[in-house]
């Protein structure tokens, strides 16, 4: 066949180009007289976003970026499994095998007990181990686990992850109790090219409100340490094994752009990471990224609408270049797993990937002036947060400055979510007045799983609080309850929500009054009667000897500060005037009329 024309460059005559001058007033045009600055989208960490973006631009990034180079292959639908202690994951390898057969790319398996329980027989009976992409978190034995994993396999390479969580603190914190538990892994995984035996989770950052900067530059910490800290003579590891054994792992936040502009900032960040450490371009290109829909997010009021989070998640991941994506069930903050939501959550990325075909494209991104900028900005201020961290120490020795600016990170988004400056749709704005629960809210607020970290928990608590307490005065209960709130942030948070509320034109931004007599470390406390709910405060000393003496408890004996604390209303009142609780009072107004507009009665 002769070989066919060439296809004529795509012109546009009729449109002349524009620069950014000619951009700019136009702007100033539509605003008439307004300040332009107004338009700038301000992230949090400091890096700002312009209302627009123009050609020139290419020129304070020295030219067009290249694109990031095509994943070595398809993005994977990763369906969560976690196998709760005590139990042997027979249920959990049944429920992967038909997820599976549904269109899942891959099972993660969460242990929550002891890896050797596991029933790898089992799985190597119901899967084939060699074309089966599995992960695997474990909070103990990480090295045990591969082992069992080998033996099941029957020698045959592996593809997948493994992540170990030790407890309290990321890894690469404190590596001394289990440097050569991974030093091992890397080891019995170097015959699997398409497995991972060391992450690097930046997971544990996202999901208790680190800025973008700070996931980016902390995760390279935590790399950095590994690389630094695990090869070995003595075990055979070099620099390079390890960086063959790496993963990342991230929790995807709602923010679109910038989650796709972070993922491919990481990427270049990794290639110059990986220089520094003597080691080729190549090896930086092939660092696998597991996204996992973020739990900072999540909310329990209004539950439907994580279903809209995740999937803007999950296309950030996507579109970002993720290797591999894993969407929560939108429930899984206050029900036990079900094939409902699970359904729900394995079909996401199945629309996005096999019929929105997002994946097809190599770094679709590319070419956005925006998301180039934007990705290059998220790049220069993640370096800074890594060097700021490297040198200090690392994540070796550094590790409290880390957890404390992502600690003040997370207040700062609380603070704005309690005087609407960021919005979670149905929790803080656009609430549902008439929401029936599916589930019951003193069992969630008693429960030890329930996640308290998530930037919605200090609005929620407050809603599910004066719910219980309504609708214990609809039913006529005669008890009476005491619902603990939480500590500073929440006073601080609760005190500016009711100012707001009490202050309908205020702009949010408008600073609300610190309430007057409550110290740094007092606990917000509702006290719900038949008749009234009371917002107070107490020390953590006098709400524990409080509950000890309601609920009738040695002082000699070990006691977990309930959540909620019920008896009858003679107990509770005497026990609230003994104890020396105060009444939270926002400029002169008592608890039960703001509640009442809380709740949009």
């Amino acid at each position: 066949m002769p070989d066919s024309p060439p296809t004529p460059p795509v012109s546009f005559p009729e449109f002349a180009p524009l620069g950014a001058a000619q951009w700019q007033a136009q702007l100033t045009r539509e605003l008439k007289g307004a300040d332009p600055a107004r338009l700038r989208w301000e992230l949090p960490g400091g890096v700002v976003a312009e209302p627009y973006h123009t050609r020139e631009a290419w020129a304070a990034l020295g030219g067009p970026p290249a694109p990031l180079p095509p994943r070595p292959a398809p993005c994977r639908n990763v369906v969560e499994l976690p196998v709760p202690d005590g139990t042997d994951g027979r249920l959990q390898i049944a429920l992967g095998a038909d997820a599976l057969a549904r269109g899942a790319g891959g099972l993660h398996f969460i242990l929550r007990g002891d890896p050797a329980t596991f029933a790898f027989s089992e799985l190597a009976e119901q899967l084939p181990l060699a074309t089966t992409w599995l992960g695997f978190t474990v909070l103990q034995g990480p090295d045990a686990l591969l082992e069992r994993l080998a033996q099941a396999s029957g020698g045959q390479p592996l593809q997948g992850f493994l992540r170990y969580l030790p407890p309290a603190v990321p890894e690469g914190a404190e590596l001394q109790p289990y440097r050569a538990a991974l030093r091992r892994c890397v080891a019995l995984a170097r015959p699997w090219p398409a497995f991972s035996a060391l992450a690097i989770n930046g997971m544990y950052f996202g999901n208790r409100g680190a800025t973008l900067p700070q996931q980016i530059g902390f995760a390279l910490s935590i790399a950095a340490t590994l690389l630094a800290e695990l090869p070995s003579t003595d075990a055979g590891l070099d620099v390079a094994d390890v960086a063959r054994a790496l993963h990342l792992d991230v929790a995807i936040g709602t923010s679109f752009f910038p989650e796709i502009a972070r993922l491919r900032a990481t990427r270049r960040l990794w290639a110059t990471l990986l220089h520094s450490f003597g080691l080729p371009p190549a090896l930086a290109l092939a660092l696998p990224i597991h996204a996992t829909t973020s739990t900072w997010h999540q909310t329990t009021l209004d539950p439907h609408t994580n279903l809209l989070r995740h999937t803007t998640e999950a296309m950030s991941a996507v579109l970002g270049g993720a290797d591999s994506v894993q969407v929560a069930a939108f429930d899984c903050l206050y029900q036990a797993p079900n094939e409902f939501s699970a359904r729900l959550a394995r079909n996401a990325p199945i629309i996005l990937l096999d019929e929105s075909h997002l994946d097809w494209v190599a770094d679709p991104a590319a070419g956005s002036y925006f998301v180039e900028t934007l990705t290059d900005e998220l790049a220069r201020a993640g370096w800074l947060e890594f060097q700021a961290q490297e040198a200090l120490g690392g994540m070796l020795q550094a590790r409290g400055r880390a957890l404390e600016a992502v600690s003040q990170a997370g207040l700062e988004q609380f603070k704005r979510i309690a005087t609407g400056q960021d919005v979670v749709v149905g929790t803080n704005r656009f609430q549902n007045p008439q929401e029936k629960f599916d589930f019951n809210p003193k069992q969630l607020l008693r429960s030890r799983e329930f996640d308290t970290t998530r930037a919605a928990y200090p609005s929620e608590v407050l809603r599910l609080a004066t719910a219980l307490h309504f609708e214990r005065r609809a039913n006529q209960d005669k008890a009476a309850a005491l619902v603990l709130l939480g500590g500073r942030s929440v006073n601080e948070d609760i005190a500016a929500a009711f100012w707001h509320l009490l202050h309908p034109g205020a702009r949010p931004t408008d600073p609300a009054p610190t309430p007057e007599g409550i110290t740094p470390e007092s606990y917000s406390v509702l006290f719900s009667t038949p008749e009234e709910a009371i917002l107070m405060y107490a020390t953590p000393a006098q709400f524990e000897h409080l509950a000890r003496v309601v609920q009738q408890v040695p002082a000699s004996h070990v006691f977990d500060i309930p959540s909620i604390v019920n008896s009858d209303l003679a107990t509770l009142q005497e026990a609230v005037r003994v104890f020396g609780l105060k009444e939270f009072v926002v400029e002169g107004h008592r608890t039960e009329e703001v509640l009442a507009r809380l709740q949009g009665r």
